[in-house]
């Protein structure tokens, strides 16, 4: 199982930013999938969740941190997952992956990650 998550870097508060994850090793079309990040300090923590499609496309959940300016997606014909990330605040900055599963992380090892860093 590979996760190769790209995209990130420096932008400026209010900024916006999309992250992709690319994966490999498993089905996955077939695997809800989870952004997590890691901010300097602080315990890894999920984010963004996107279940499988379904019948009426697939279902998203997010912290309440995040929730109206991050749109999770997927691409199961590419095995993507990708994360825009609009109005960006100081606090987003972190070290940004993503792994599948809705309620834990179901692979290891987990990928490089991306680091976003919200700064003037």
């Amino acid at each position: 199982v590979q996760f190769v998550e790209s995209g990130g870097g420096l932008v400026q508060p209010g900024g916006s930013v999309k992250l992709s994850c690319v994966t490999s090793g498993f089905t996955f079309s077939r695997f809800p999938m989870t952004w997590y990040r890691q901010a300097p300090g602080k315990e890894i923590e999920p984010i963004a969740k996107i279940s499988e499609d379904g019948d009426d496309g697939p279902r998203a959940d997010y912290i309440d941190d995040v929730k109206g300016r991050f749109t999770i997606s997927r691409d199961d014909a590419e095995n993507m997952v990708s994360l825009q990330m609009n109005s960006l605040k100081f606090e987003d900055t972190a070290v940004y992956y993503c792994n599948a599963g809705w309620k834990k992380a179901l692979f290891n090892p987990w990928g490089q990650g991306t680091q976003v860093t919200v700064s003037l």
